[in-house]
């Protein structure tokens, strides 16, 4: 079994009528997989407050601990309790950074079910390769980290600061710029690299 940690995201539409119901099985479902060994947390949020999408992320410490969850029979009987007003389900499986290189959300949850309740484990493109996730955060990460060490080569008082300190600096200031621009812009740059349509 993998010993990494695992998240699950899903995307579910809900019947907007029945809003309340979902949010207290929803919250059911959390109580229930937080009594269960290997749970790191969970989370869920509505697409918007008109919305029927809700999104949906569950965590645990790996795969052996997931499969005890998702095999139980009180998940069955939760998945049960939903059939009502969930007219629709994608989960997707994450064990490191290849959130990064999913398709970018649509706001919409594709119909994989006739009504007949939910249907999980839909077939999803895979995340690229390792490798092809290593070329394009390189590709994110040389030139920013480049450009960045040259401008503080021209402060001065740089040079004096301990290592240590200029690695948190830089990690600091270069972590938020990698999540919210440069990857983003990296992975849409090389989608039809990294995702080869069929």
């Amino acid at each position: 079994m993998g010993s990494e940690p695992i998240t699950v995201s899903i995307r579910r539409e809900v019947d907007p009528d029945r809003i309340a119901e979902a949010t207290v099985w929803v919250q059911t479902g959390v109580n229930l997989a937080n009594r269960y060994p290997g749970f790191l947390g969970s989370g869920w949020v509505r697409a918007g407050e008109h919305s029927d999408v809700w999104h949906m992320l569950y965590r645990f410490a790996n795969e052996e601990t997931l499969e005890a969850w998702e095999r139980s029979p009180e998940r069955a009987w939760w998945l049960e309790m939903g059939r009502g007003f969930v007219r629709a389900e994608r989960a997707r499986r994450r064990t490191g950074i290849e959130g990064w290189f999913d398709e970018p959300a649509t706001g919409s949850v594709p119909a994989v079910a006739d009504g007949a309740g939910p249907v999980e484990g839909a077939a999803l493109p895979p995340a690229p390769p390792r490798w092809k996730q290593a070329v394009s955060i390189w590709l994110g990460f040389f030139p920013v980290n480049l450009a960045f060490a040259l401008l503080v080569s021209l402060v001065p008082a740089w040079e004096g600061v301990p290592l240590a300190l200029r690695v948190l600096l830089t990690t600091l200031v270069l972590t938020p710029i990698m999540t919210y621009w440069v990857l983003p812009w990296v992975t849409r740059m090389l989608r039809n690299w990294l995702a080869p349509r069929a």
